[in-house]
């Protein structure tokens, strides 16, 4: 029987305790990935039933390429492992496994090509020019950049892609706490305040009533003559909202953190608007918001750690984004790097499909409020708090106006 300290309670040692739902972890996991890197590049511990995290680059990329001895029938660590796949046709690409994984990641590609994104640019600068607008009205000289603006953004995106009301994103935030946040610590829920129970009403109105949104496009797609199962769209829908909100609102919060820690990258940006599209993929790299996980679905080798059938494995995209063996000065912010194959959207089959859009979202939501906010800092460094579990973006980011004239 393993004797593993309950999840959340004070971690002993990273090496072989680390616990990435606790606060500790939350508040300096770039120092703690640069540190196990050095002294366990592939930690373990014996929390949530068995669970490893490899720190280097290479080990991370070699685990998302191996679908034999790695299975993503779930990707949130917690106490609970399923037990079996989920039959074909009922579960999205992101829990998938080959042969099937393909057919339900090409279903959905035309949905998420660059062209189908581009529109959504238009509402996107819209939004956020009206979350600016009440952030910069009055006479406030400090503001939180997360919760007024960084995590509505993607929630409001989100529901004009999926054609439900803007007003659920509250919702949608209670929704991502549970399961990302708190994955397995969550009490008895009320059935009607349930992620399936939304969206299943969700699917129904967009049968009875279809418009011309990411929903009613799900129930017109079919495999082999035979429409998408309720469960597959609920996935998609659930896949979407977990994977396409917390961690886009995670990587723009974090981009308005650095840019507050370091004005000279606010400055060249306002100066040198042609230098985006570079420090876009520097954010990512820097601040990638997202660590997967995997269950090891046959005795295999992780960086030569002997790893068994059944445990968890925490693919740590962020931490291999800042391997020095594969990236010149990793730990630095460099507005204008030229070479920059990072892994913010992860690597193998299941790299993110929606990345056309998260791309769209932080370039857009980081040229608004450079364009509108001249100078701003921290306001209090340590009242910053960073979130808990797989994906890490600042929840609370209070910044000090210091520039005049914001537009």
């Amino acid at each position: 029987m393993s004797s593993a300290p309950p999840s959340g309670s004070p971690v002993g040692d990273w090496s072989t305790d680390f616990d990435h739902t606790t606060e500790a972890w939350a508040q300096d996991a770039p120092g703690i990935w640069r540190d196990l890197r050095t002294a366990c590049p592939v930690a373990h511990s014996d929390r949530f039933g068995g669970t490893w995290l490899p720190t280097r680059h290479a080990d991370v990329a070699a685990i998302a390429h191996d679908t034999e001895h790695f299975t993503s029938r779930s990707v949130i660590v917690s106490d609970f492992r399923p037990e079996a796949p989920a039959p074909i046709g009922f579960a999205p690409p992101i829990t998938s496994d080959p042969p099937f994984h393909e057919f339900a990641r090409r279903l959905l590609l035309p949905a998420f090509s660059p062209k189908a994104i581009a529109p959504l640019e238009g509402p996107t600068r819209e939004f956020c020019g009206s979350l600016l607008d009440d952030v910069l009205s009055g006479d406030r000289d400090v503001v939180d950049a997360a919760t007024e603006y960084a995590q509505h953004i993607p929630v409001r995106v989100i529901a004009h892609l999926l054609g439900v009301p803007e007003s659920d994103g509250d919702r949608f935030r209670t929704f991502i706490h549970r399961i990302l946040e708190r994955p397995g610590q969550v009490a008895t829920v009320d059935p009607e305040d349930l992620l399936t129970t939304y969206l299943l009403r969700a699917v129904e109105a967009h049968r009875v009533e279809p418009r011309d949104d990411l929903i009613s496009y799900l129930l017109d797609l079919e495999i082999d003559g035979v429409p998408l199962s309720d469960e597959h769209v609920i996935g998609t829908i659930a896949l979407l909202l977990i994977a396409g909100i917390d961690t886009t609102w995670s990587a723009i919060g974090a981009s308005i953190w650095h840019l507050a820690e370091h004005p000279e990258d606010h400055r060249r940006l306002r100066e040198e608007p042609a230098l985006m599209p570079f420090a876009v993929e520097e954010f990512l790299r820097l601040y990638a918001p997202v660590t997967m996980a995997r269950i090891v679905s046959a005795d295999t080798e992780i960086g030569g750690c002997p790893a068994s059938e059944g445990d968890w494995v925490l693919l740590s995209f962020p931490a291999a984004n800042r391997d020095p063996e594969a990236f010149d000065d990793p730990e630095t912010f460099v507005v204008d790097r030229q070479r920059n194959r990072h892994a913010a959207f992860g690597l193998g089959i299941h790299r993110c499909l929606g990345s056309n859009l998260a791309r769209l979202e932080l370039r857009v939501a980081i040229e608004e409020w450079v364009r509108r906010v001249p100078a701003f800092e921290l306001a209090d460094p340590a009242a910053v708090r960073w979130s808990t579990g797989q994906v890490r973006g600042p929840r609370s980011l209070p910044v000090r106006l210091t520039g005049e004239g914001a537009a």
